[in-house]
Parts: C-alpha cells; structure tokens; sequence
C-alpha cells in the first residue's frame, strides 16, 4: 500500500552514492521523481537505473529531479553508480534500516528492501502521481515517469 496521491511526502535526508546530502528540501521548487529499488546489482534494478540513466535528460526537459532509494549502504551505491554510470541521486536508507522506505509506505518486511514504488511530487513536494508494481520481479515501465511528469 502507498501513500495517496494529495499527501505531502515525508520530508527526509540520505547521503547519496557521493557522500553528500540529499533531502526533499533539496528537491522541492522543482517536481521530482523518487524511486525506490529493492536489490541494486540484480538485474531488474540494473534495468531500471540504465533505463532512468538513458532518458536522464527527457526526464530534466520536464524540469524533474530524480533519485533513487535503496535501504543498501553507500559503499553499495557508490559501487552501483559507478559500474552502471548513473550520475542521478542514489541515496542509501541503511541505518537505521529502511526508515525513509518505510515512511513511504514502500518497505517489503518480507523481504527487507524496498519495493518497486515511484513517487512523483510537485514543486512544493506533494505526491501528485504513484507508480509500481505488484511484485518485485515486475519492473515499471519507464514511459509512464515521463507521463507523470508530464
């Protein structure tokens, strides 16, 4: 179940694959795309970042940032950045674990990740559309970012 569309998101700082802060402070003035990912390095994930990397710059024309959040250490998304190119946001939600994944109602308990659920905000930093999917080995379609955003 996720958080409906009309709420404020849960406001949050993470330290991105390059050790800096990211918060949703940061993103707001602009709409922004928050992607929550279960396992990096698994090829689902692997897709959708390379996917999210490939039309970076169609997803920036609609004046959007983006971020990925996993509940993986930064040492896991530096390495994941890094092989896979991705120079957007990878936040690490790893301790204490999954608080953020958890505050959009987006934690797997079964699984200890994230599942496979997007938010899109407004500027002001209220959810104007969710995507996912219904099982982690489902991945969303990246079309529908676009769409959203749109």
């Amino acid at each position: 179940m996720s958080l409906p569309v009309g709420t404020a998101a849960p406001a949050f700082e993470l330290i991105s694959q390059n050790r800096e802060p990211v918060s949703l402070d940061d993103l707001k003035g602009k709409k922004s795309l928050i992607v929550f990912i279960p396992f990096p390095f698994t090829g689902i994930c692997d897709d959708e970042g390379c996917a999210i990397r490939d039309g970076l710059g169609g997803l920036e024309q609609l004046d959007a940032n983006v971020v990925v959040i996993t509940a993986h250490a930064v040492p896991v998304t530096a390495k994941w950045a890094s092989e896979f190119g991705f120079e957007f946001p990878i936040l690490a939600d790893y301790w204490p674990h999954a608080a953020v994944i958890q505050a959009y109602d987006a934690f797997n308990e079964e699984k200890g990740a994230a599942n496979r659920v997007s938010y899109v905000l407004d500027a002001d930093g209220i959810i104007t559309d969710v995507i996912e999917t219904e099982a982690l080995s489902i991945a969303r379609e990246f079309e529908a970012y676009g769409k959203a955003l749109a």
